[in-house]
């Protein structure tokens, strides 16, 4: 079976800092950033990449639709 690769690409901008997308990751991929938007909101971004399978769970939680799912096989 091919191993998949994931990329989970948020728009930074129209994230809000929900955390839901944190909280649905069944990985540990994504966390809030320290830093911040132009909103003042702290975004979620990949912290560890490595373990992105491409399951979407984060995507399909956002309520802002600011996701962006991509899988690839390796």
């Amino acid at each position: 079976m091919a191993k998949v690769q994931g990329a989970v690409v948020v728009n930074i901008e129209e994230c809000k800092g929900c955390g839901l997308c944190v909280v649905a990751c069944p990985h540990d991929v994504l966390q809030l950033n320290k830093e911040v938007n132009s909103k003042g909101y702290h975004y979620s971004y990949m912290a560890n990449p490595n373990a992105c399978v491409g399951c979407a769970h984060c995507g399909v939680v956002c309520p802002d639709t600011c996701i962006t799912v991509y899988r690839a096989k390796v």
